[in-house]
């Protein structure tokens, strides 16, 4: 009796549902730990009743702590915190790419109105012609 052997045919296939599966479990782990990695310093903006103002595309924000921290805020990156010289340095720099930029000052309500002005100040020497304070909408019950 002979024994017949059979041929076995290579599988040249990939099976990538383990892939997926490790792709949707990655995906789920950025999903929840993206908005955790906007770090920032929370500053509490005074409230007024004005009328809003239209913000340009791509705001440059300089946030005054009450400490007298500057911190400039791009879109899509971490505030980033400056010194007076520093500030003024890095709007110079986007003034001289954009002279029509646009520069919004957060300053925190508890901050001395002398650390709003340095801050202010620093962007005129900067070049800055566009300085616009913001502010929160006052809420229904305060007046």
């Amino acid at each position: 009796m002979m024994t017949r052997r059979r041929r076995r045919k290579l599988n040249a296939e990939i099976n990538v549902v383990p892939y997926i599966d490790v792709m949707l479990v990655l995906l789920i782990i950025f999903m929840v730990t993206a908005p955790l990695l906007q770090l920032g310093v929370d500053v509490r903006l005074p409230q007024a009743d004005a009328r809003g103002i239209q913000a340009p595309k791509d705001p440059v924000v300089v946030g005054v702590t009450r400490d007298g921290r500057y911190l400039l805020k791009l879109e899509g990156q971490p505030a980033e915190e400056l010194d007076e010289a520093g500030l003024e340095t890095r709007i110079a720099a986007f003034v001289r790419q954009s002279p029509e930029t646009a520069v919004f000052i957060d300053g925190d309500m508890d901050a001395s109105y002398s650390l709003i002005y340095r801050a202010m100040a620093a962007l005129q020497r900067a070049g800055a012609s566009r300085i616009t304070f913001r502010g929160e909408p006052a809420s229904s019950g305060a007046r």
